[in-house]
């Protein structure tokens, strides 16, 4: 399995609005694409510095991952809202299986 991670600096005009509408979409997406076994987008905590929001998608393999970014539905969300959003966006792909582990539950 493979996690995905986006995460994303708005650009100055961004607005809440803007936010919670892209959240809305990007979850309205997900349920539609049957590769995503896990799917979590939101603005950032900010405990820590770091970007203005996160997506942390979840598909079995490169395949899924590429139905996902390359699906129909996926371009709208960016044609619609992120392409405007975005000042600086980065990414990384993990292997869920080599080196993850879950913590011991006391």
């Amino acid at each position: 399995m493979i996690l995905h991670l986006a995460v994303f600096t708005w650009n100055d005009s961004v607005t809440d609005a803007d936010v919670e509408e892209l959240t809305g979409a990007l979850t309205t997406m997900a349920r539609g694409i049957p590769e995503l076994h896990s799917y979590i987008a939101g603005p950032n905590l900010r405990l820590r510095p770091g970007g203005d929001y996160a997506v942390a998608a979840i598909v079995d393999d490169e395949e899924g991952l590429a139905a996902y970014l390359d699906s129909p539905a996926h371009q709208s969300v960016y044609e619609r809202h992120l392409g405007r959003m975005i000042a600086q966006r980065s990414a990384a792909q993990l292997p869920l299986d080599a080196g993850s582990f879950r913590a011991p539950q006391e």
